[in-house]
């Protein structure tokens, strides 16, 4: 089973121009010959799994995901009848429930400041950078944040509300830079620690909350990479909870990550070990839940920029890896760096795309002018 396994696997990458053993960057170097039966019953859970075990390498784990994904391999190999039942979990059950939002907080984004401190800019903004004029992460997470800034049109004393807050990058640019007071919710009791250090002294309240609890009006509504944790069961619940919340002749920005095709599951590695009870949605889906709710004043985007975002992260917790791994096992960074360079393959190739979509409410002036 192991040989018949392994000249399977084999025949399969070299379709996707992957050598087992060669010598390019995106060829694979098996350490465990158990490696191709794993891969073929467990599909992508297997093939992580055994990355993460150190049952196998490529100089470039992204080039190597990038060969895989462009010869569509994942479409053949689906994995055991665990990932079926997983599958069928996301379509039956609502997974983004309020009693489960806070589990990704738990899972990863509680993991420690120290990890996002040392992987992030400055600014500690844990979403895709804006890298048209931009030649440092810093520099590109600033131009992204402004922008943002510029598609809502933020006047001095207004009231922003800024769902899925992170560390607060977006709320103390904004209070900062245009003056406007933001009020920021996340589910996760490490950002909303840290947030509000970062922005003390600044008109910037947060909240550790669902945005499925928020209360008052705002006149604009902010969402950076929070979306792919709201579930395509609660997709029009965000956008009436936004529409609601929102003020007559409001802006609602929302920035996502996006998939090119509607689905209604995730990858299971992914789910498993990164973002639990996460998903992409697609533009139909998006396009849905705001109908008759929303005018959509602005589409853009700009995925290939998270390509970059997210190697100047690997590269990052490369370099901080020796004051990290006091805290973090081999397996966690191997992990992570998976993800990290994983993701990035998915955006190379466009499978994934970021969205700025700008969503407004009637009574919004008669011409909303497009920024870029």
């Amino acid at each position: 089973m192991t040989r018949s396994s392994h000249e399977f696997v084999e025949r399969l990458l070299s379709r996707a121009d992957i050598q087992v053993g060669g010598t390019r960057p995106w060829d694979i170097q098996v350490h465990d010959n158990r490696l191709f039966a794993r891969v073929l019953g467990q599909g992508s859970i297997g093939l992580g799994e055994a990355y993460m075990d150190g049952w196998w390498d490529a100089p470039r784990v992204d080039q190597f995901i990038e060969h895989l994904l462009r010869a569509r391999l994942d479409v053949e190999i689906k994995g055991d009848w665990r990932s079926i039942l997983f599958v069928l979990s996301q379509i039956v059950f609502n997974p983004q429930t309020r009693a489960k939002s806070a589990e990704v907080a738990r899972v990863h984004y509680d993991l420690g400041n120290d990890l996002y401190r040392d992987m992030l800019d400055p600014r500690m903004v844990y979403s895709c950078g804006y890298w048209q004029h931009a030649k440092t992460l810093a520099d590109a997470q600033v131009a992204k944040l402004d922008l943002v800034c510029r598609k809502l049109d933020l006047k001095p004393g207004q009231q922003v509300l800024d769902i899925g807050c992170g560390w607060g990058g977006f709320a103390k640019y904004a209070a900062e830079t245009y003056g406007v007071q933001v009020t920021g919710i996340t589910v996760s009791v490490e950002q909303a620690a840290l947030a509000k250090q970062m922005c003390e002294g600044l008109p910037v309240n947060i909240l550790i909350q669902d945005y499925r609890e928020i209360k008052g009006l705002y006149d604009h509504i902010v969402s950076i990479g929070m979306f792919e944790h709201v579930g395509y069961k609660n997709y029009r619940t965000y956008m009436q909870v936004t529409h609601d919340h929102l003020k007559d002749g409001g802006y609602s920005l929302l920035h996502t990550i996006g998939t090119n095709v509607s689905t209604v599951t995730t990858d299971p590695w992914m789910v498993k070990y990164i973002f639990p009870n996460s998903m992409l949605p697609s533009m139909a889906q998006i396009a849905r839940a705001q109908e008759g709710l929303f005018f959509m004043e602005d589409v853009h985007n700009f995925g290939p920029d998270y390509e970059p975002t997210l190697l100047a992260w690997s590269k990052n917790v490369e370099s901080a890896w020796s004051d990290l791994s006091t805290h973090y096992d081999d397996r966690f960074y191997r992990m992570w760096q998976y993800y990290l360079l994983a993701s990035a393959a998915t955006f190379r190739i466009r499978d994934n795309h970021v969205w700025q979509i700008v969503l407004a409410k009637e009574g919004t002036r008669p011409r909303y002018q497009a920024v870029r």
